[in-house]
């Protein structure tokens, strides 16, 4: 009887890589597009998060250096207009005597989920001030060069209207809206309105429980026209 002669297998020169370690085109494809869409699922799951919540990262700053920053804004505008006049603080008439006055907002998230609820501790600061008695000669250079000066200095004019007989508006805005100013002149009248709204901020000595306006006791300085150079 025959022999059987088992045939062996031999192994292939080199080393030989495990089953799982071997490099295999579509298996690389594969994965890699997998990895894609786990990153791509990710980010669009923190986007979703972030615009449903919103966002109320704001930095802390005290009310009165809010406030004299917004005051400044305003100071500025009034330069440039020309107006010769001093504003002391405060109102007697709204809508028809002078203003200087500021006040605090409230902030939201601004979340695509927000119930409108305020961020506790957060406000945004304005400044607000007016004229009364000012002629169409006076007004009409003044927004105009207003107008050319801040689109020098960067920021976006969202609305400007030209009224020549209507009312002429200047609405501008910076850093996607974190800081906004307008003005208005109402022809009939001859009243001249302007306001400086910076951004949101916590207040530093905001405690659980506080109530009132973070503008409680603050008061502007004096408006005043710019010194001849």
């Amino acid at each position: 009887m025959p022999e059987e002669t088992a045939t062996a297998t031999q192994p292939p020169s080199g080393p030989v890589l495990p089953a799982r370690s071997r490099p295999r085109g579509r298996a690389s494809a594969l994965w890699a597009v997998g990895c894609g869409c786990t990153a791509l699922v990710v980010l669009v799951l923190a986007l979703f998060v972030r615009l449903a919540w919103g966002s109320s990262d704001f930095p802390r700053v005290a009310p009165e250096d809010a406030a004299g920053r917004a005051f400044q804004r305003s100071q500025e505008a009034y330069d440039v207009m020309g107006f010769t006049r001093t504003v002391r603080p405060g109102v007697e008439d709204i809508g028809v005597s002078t203003e200087n006055t500021l006040g605090a907002g409230s902030c939201y998230s601004g979340g695509l989920l927000s119930l409108d609820e305020p961020v506790a501790g957060a406000y945004q600061m304005s400044h607000r001030w007016a004229l009364n008695h000012v002629p169409a000669s006076q007004a009409v250079p003044g927004l105009r060069r207003l107008h050319q000066q801040l689109m020098d200095d960067g920021w976006d004019v969202t609305s400007y209207r030209d009224g020549e007989k209507d009312n002429w508006d200047l609405f501008v805005q910076r850093d996607d809206g974190d800081e906004r100013m307008y003005f208005t002149w109402f022809p009939d009248r001859e009243y001249f309105m302007g306001s400086a709204t910076g951004p949101c901020a916590y207040d530093p000595g905001w405690q659980e429980g506080d109530t009132g306006s973070v503008d409680d006791g603050l008061r502007p300085p004096t408006l005043r026209p710019a010194r001849p150079s």
